[in-house]
């Protein structure tokens, strides 16, 4: 079948918007039909070469659809099931998932060369193969992905707004929550209130946090993690560490959240100064990886004890978690209608990554006809 789809051709180009063939599902595969894709800044990162994808790739790691079809031995979903998408597959018996860690699955190393777990491609132009994002390719009408890049949600709920919980919701609520073991009584420092920072600012609300301070040099999204449930924000790390040391008695913030678009030494060191004795500070955001970004004292974290991690999708677990956001939404507990300002048709994809780069989006939706 034919499917409409926005493409980077090579770094430094924008998407476009090119018509590809589209193979049907094999063994273990559905096909969707993608109701929504939320514009993630990960894939700012393949534009700009931070995270150099194998080229041509169909943009687009957030998703939400309806399975039109299903392939020979698919036992997930059936026709007609609504889904979201993780942008991480799991298949549920690997070293990772059988441990609780599905956003460690080993079926995410092929998530950057965009092609199936088997190395097989299902977009085709021209006699050549196009990759998709994270197995998925959410910026295309339809497309062919696994069974296990798929999590069964309840019908009733919108798919323009649960498209959400695919990536930024529960990237950023579970480094709160998760990753960064947020408790009753806490201070908690964000920095950059995006997509996943916002909803880090949630997961610090709904882990009990007391104070969260939040940095971003944008006023509207500073004014906007207020509104999630901040208590503190500010446009620089410097004039957040100083309430820091006020809120804490000088002893320090318990987290540092690091989600920021594009992660640097900066504000690495910034984290691990201002939490205090035993803190911890958490880097979802992402960078370059050939580019070191982690430089602090060694002398610091042995003394006072802290510790700096990593997380992937917030340390969460994809078929677990997605569906448990979407019940707190649906029980007015988490926030998700808010969280979108604008909606784009497909072929607006670029100037929705120019409002983001404007800072003017908490998160922009495109909405597939």
């Amino acid at each position: 079948m034919k499917t409409k789809a926005a493409v980077l051709l090579e770094t430094g180009r924008p998407f476009e918007i090119m018509e590809l063939d589209l193979d049907g599902p094999g063994p273990g595969e559905v096909l969707i039909k993608y109701a929504a894709a939320g514009l993630c800044h990960s894939d700012l990162h393949l534009t700009d070469g931070d995270l150099p994808p194998r080229f041509p790739i169909v943009g687009g790691h957030e998703g939400s659809g309806i399975i039109e079809e299903v392939g020979p031995g698919v036992t997930k979903v059936k026709p007609g099931d609504h889904v979201v998408c993780s942008f991480i597959p799991n298949c549920g018996t690997c070293r990772y998932c059988s441990t609780g860690r599905q956003n460690l699955c080993d079926m995410g190393a092929t998530i950057l060369e965009g092609s199936m777990p088997d190395g097989t491609f299902r977009f085709h132009s021209g006699g050549t193969d196009f990759g998709a994002m994270c197995m998925l390719g959410t910026f295309s009408e339809r497309a062919t992905i696994s069974q296990h890049s798929v999590v069964k949600v309840d019908d009733w709920l919108p798919l323009e707004t649960a498209v959400l919980v695919g990536c930024g919701v529960p990237s950023g609520w579970g480094t709160a929550v998760y990753a960064g073991d947020v408790r009753p009584g806490d201070i908690v420092v964000i920095y950059g209130i995006g997509g996943l920072g916002v909803n880090a600012v949630q997961g610090c609300v709904h882990a009990g946090a007391k104070y969260i301070v939040v940095v971003d040099p944008v006023d509207f999204k500073r004014d906007t993690a207020l509104k999630f449930g901040a208590t503190h924000a500010y446009a620089t790390a410097e004039e957040a560490a100083e309430k820091v040391r006020e809120l804490s008695w000088g002893q320090g913030a318990d987290a540092a959240l690091i989600l920021v678009g594009t992660v640097d030494e900066a504000v690495v060191a910034a984290a691990t100064s201002v939490v205090g004795k035993g803190g911890t500070v958490v880097i979802t955001g992402l960078a370059n990886p050939e580019k070191l970004t982690v430089h602090v004292s060694g002398c610091e974290l042995t003394l006072f004890q802290k510790t700096i991690k990593g997380s992937l999708f917030g340390s969460a677990n994809p078929q677990y978690d997605i569906v448990r956001l979407l019940r707190l939404y649906d029980a007015g507990q988490l926030k998700l209608d808010e969280l979108i300002t604008t909606r784009y048709t497909l072929e607006e994809v670029n100037q929705g990554y120019q409002d983001l780069r404007d800072g003017k989006n908490i998160r922009g939706v495109i909405v597939h006809a």
